[in-house]
């Protein structure tokens, strides 16, 4: 029987600005910073997420039959597994030795950026119909570029029930959140975590507050091109040090600067009037998702301050609920960030490919799910009748 989809016209858009920026931000909603129009405009005008670089634009915007955009899906062909995020390296490898081949792929995500939102972006009113039309449009687009397969990375969990329902296979990963649980101050927070883990952190203040280094938590007009060029400086340091090269460039943070100051929130480090540190958060309706961290280290503890004790004293001045420090790194759970599961879905062509895909995910699914047991059971926070309580 008809289910009204065949109302819903889907069209592939080689850039996001082919796409009207009130309508895909209606579809985006306001609560996540990362899919608004201009953060995916400012990777692409600034040459950071392109076809040179592999990632080549294919968003999808769904329409109805009054020419309404009313749903719409950030996508890319991309020619290698970079900046995801969620690892297919091995399957790549496997496939390619099978003799298959692996690129190009289908890629739901926004470019280098691990934080967890929707991926089925569907305007108010649009509800589960649009929603599926889009996993079909996704499947369809898939079959007519031939790729071998199509990744969403970061769904949310009801976008990855979705995709599940609808034949996807399912991954799960892990990540570090801190919840507010309604905290007045840093040292409310600080009250109830166990006595040696607080009196790690505040030693760890301590030593930063006793130094020569400033720290500054800019947003909004304060934020000064000489701020960009040092952060930019020292991301490009660390990516160096990391991975053999950033991912994002010097005209990406001034397009950010540009045209999302409000949603900036740069932590800067001055120690004698020069800048040595900074940590790049954006802002969103009750979050605040930390992105990225670049010093020149030589400082002690200073990490930590400008990452992660900063961003909670921000979240909880504003009342925001949550703060996402992103993956990796088990040091976060001591410092009030437990795990949470992530999640990504994929759609593979080859029969034979998808079975072995299938078993391999139903252990590692259980794998995590141990992981981040035996991860919460190093939580920081006082026991209370027997469970780790956060506030």
């Amino acid at each position: 029987m008809p289910d009204g989809r065949d109302a819903i016209t889907v069209k592939i858009l080689s850039g996001i600005g082919l796409a009207d920026a009130q309508a895909w931000d209606a579809c985006a909603g306001p609560g996540n910073p990362f899919l608004s129009h201009a953060f995916l405009l400012a990777l692409e005008e600034s040459g950071s997420a392109t076809g040179k670089t592999g990632w080549q634009p294919s968003h999808l915007a769904a329409y109805d039959a009054a020419g309404r955009m009313v749903g719409a899906v950030p996508a890319y062909l991309k020619n290698h597994s970079y900046g995801e995020y969620v690892f297919d390296h091995a399957w790549a490898n496997a496939y390619e030795r099978a003799g298959g081949s692996y690129y190009p792929k289908l890629q739901v995500a926004v470019p280098f950026t691990p934080v967890p939102g929707p991926r089925l972006l569907v305007a108010p009113g649009g509800g589960e119909m649009v929603a599926a039309a889009l996993i079909d449009a996704l499947e369809q687009v898939a079959k007519r570029y031939g790729v071998s397969s199509a990744h969403v990375t970061f769904p949310e969990e009801a976008d990855w029930e979705r995709l599940g329902e609808a034949g996807w296979l399912q991954r799960t990963g892990v990540q570090y959140h801190w919840e507010n649980r309604g905290y007045a101050s840093f040292d409310a927070f600080l009250d109830t975590l166990n006595s040696r883990k607080r009196k790690a952190i505040r030693k760890e203040r301590r030593e930063v507050a006793d130094s020569s280094v400033r720290l500054h938590t800019l947003t909004g007009d304060a934020l000064m091109p000489e701020h960009w060029d040092a952060f930019h400086t020292f991301y490009m340091e660390t990516a160096d040090r990391k991975w053999g090269g950033g991912y994002l460039n010097r005209r990406f943070f001034d397009l950010l600067g540009r045209t999302m100051a409000d949603r900036v929130v740069l932590v800067m480090c001055e120690d004698g009037g020069e800048w040595v540190a900074g940590a790049l958060n954006l802002l969103g309706a009750d979050t605040l998702y930390g992105r990225n961290w670049g010093s020149d280290g030589r400082y002690r503890f200073l990490h930590f301050e400008a990452c992660y004790y900063r961003a909670l004293d921000f979240a909880i001045e504003r009342g925001l609920k949550r703060v996402e420090a992103g993956a990796q790194g088990e040091h976060k759970i001591q410092r009030g960030y437990l795990p949470v599961p992530t999640y990504s879905a994929h759609w593979v062509a080859d029969p034979g490919f998808r079975r072995a895909l299938d078993r391999h995910l139903a252990e590692e699914r259980a794998a995590v799910a141990a992981e981040i047991e035996a991860l919460a059971g190093m939580s920081p926070y006082r026991q209370e009748g027997g469970a780790a309580s956060a506030g």
